[in-house]
């Protein structure tokens, strides 16, 4: 019997042996632990984020009352459906769960009386209390205010371009129609604008922990392009992607994208159908020597977002450095941001520096391409993009100008003959998150100035 059991127990032992090998095969290359400079920054448990956040808070709602003025919003809704949050409610209420079936946030403007924010919740929250006047009549409390207060237009998300400017439903909107009536009706606007400098303006009490969240960024793209992750010949775009996902969760992190590769190698004789430089790699592309891979990778914390985007080369037998072609193409790239963060300035308009930066390049002979955005609650976030569209704005809209301390995806790219290609073009991409001083725009992390290589 003992013997039997003996059997039995070895049995089980091969099958979970057989299992984990099968996972680790599945999961992709064997990794490697990573060099020793590559450390991560320590970040907070989620009770001690929502802490952190809620404190925030505080001086966010300072922001409210003045952006209200400003905008010409006499009152401010948000709302939010269980199941189907509204993107809004982490930035202005405390970072929990709420699944009250209907939670509706309100901020008004009363006048002499300063800002008063009143919650109709559908279930209690001891921590919301501690921002909001609490309703248990409904949105009886809210008419009462509206009907005392007047005020000339009522904020809500509708009618802006962006996802966070319009994520009002359809539903909350008759909700809101039928418990404060028609005339009242009459006074609803787009809150878009004032939701945008909203979102677009960061506090000081951010940066620490967004540096934090750059630099955890930058250490898991360092290590995916590089020989932990990546065997040359062997690896497929895949293995790279799912070592991403699987590093970010064992932090406590997900990516706000999906992470995306992008191959370029010099084209043989007969290949005729290389697609544009824009074109993610498919899954099973395998990365082989000579090639020129690109990462395009961003994570969420605290309620923030990063955007990072990295050049590798594999390098082919026997060299020990990627070509020269290669590296001008880089250093052309680096010029590009250069020009970008020094001619950038707080209020000036983003179509300005999007015009100017362009013209030095083409004084420098450099094919450049600007795609920069803001960063912040949102990956692609609200606030002044300088990119083509900026530059070509409808007449009729002010103009978008820069704004002191917002973050940016410094996201852009030059594309350059190289040599040692048989003058093949090959692109050069960038992205960095970078805040706006009275300079200009500051690196986050050292920006990109050599190719990192893959042996």
């Amino acid at each position: 019997m003992r013997s039997e059991c003996h059997r039995l127990r070895q049995k089980a032992m091969a099958a979970t042996v057989g299992l984990v090998l099968l996972a680790s095969c599945a999961a992709g290359p064997k990794v490697r632990p990573p060099a020793s400079d590559l450390t991560l920054p320590t970040l907070l448990p989620l009770a001690a984020q929502i802490e952190t956040r809620e404190g925030w808070l505080v001086k966010r709602h300072e922001l409210i009352l003045p952006l209200l003025r400003k905008h010409n919003v006499g009152m401010w809704i948000v709302a939010n459906e269980e199941f189907h949050n509204d993107p809004l409610t982490e930035c202005v209420a405390p970072p929990r769960p709420y699944v009250g079936n209907r939670d509706i946030f309100i901020f008004l403007d009363a006048g002499e009386a300063g800002l008063k924010k009143l919650a109709v919740l559908g279930y209690n929250e001891e921590n919301v209390e501690r921002f909001f006047e609490i309703s248990k009549a409904g949105l009886k409390t809210l008419k009462e205010w509206d009907e005392k207060f007047k005020p000339k237009t009522i904020g809500l998300g509708i009618g802006g371009r962006r996802g966070v400017t319009r994520s009002l439903t359809h539903d909350t909107y008759k909700y809101l129609v039928e418990n404060l009536g028609a005339e009242a009706e009459k006074r609803f606007v787009s809150a878009a604008p004032f939701i945008e400098e909203y979102l677009d303006t960061r506090i000081p009490e951010e940066f620490d922990h967004y540096a934090k969240l750059v630099r955890v960024t930058e250490v898991l793209a360092r290590r995916a392009l590089s020989n932990e992750v990546i065997r040359p010949d062997q690896t497929t775009v895949g293995d790279v992607r799912r070592w991403l996902y699987s590093q970010s969760a064992a932090l406590d992190l997900r990516p706000w994208f999906q992470p995306d590769l992008r191959v370029q190698r010099r084209k043989k004789a007969e290949d005729k159908t290389a697609g544009g430089f824009l074109q993610v790699a498919r899954e099973a592309t395998v990365i082989e020597r000579g090639d020129v891979v690109h990462l395009d990778f961003g994570l969420q914390y605290m309620g923030l977002n990063s955007d990072w985007q990295k050049m590798a080369y594999v390098l082919r037998e026997g060299e020990s450095d990627a070509p020269a072609g290669l590296q001008k193409a880089l250093a052309n790239t680096n010029a590009l941001q250069d020009a970008l963060a020094r001619l950038s300035r707080p209020d000036k308009p983003a179509g300005e520096v999007y015009e100017e930066t362009m013209a030095e390049m083409k004084t420098k002979g450099i094919a450049a391409m600007i795609y920069s955005h803001p960063l912040g609650y949102q990956g692609h976030g609200l606030g002044a993009s300088i990119d083509f569209r900026s530059a070509k704005r409808d007449p009729n809209e002010p103009a978008r100008l820069l704004r002191r301390g917002s973050y940016l995806a410094m996201e852009l790219n030059s594309q350059t003959e190289i040599p040692e290609w048989g003058n093949q073009k090959v692109t050069m991409m960038a992205e960095d998150p970078v805040y706006l001083t009275d300079e200009g725009w500051k690196f986050f992390r050292p920006r990109q100035e050599k190719l990192y290589l893959i042996k």
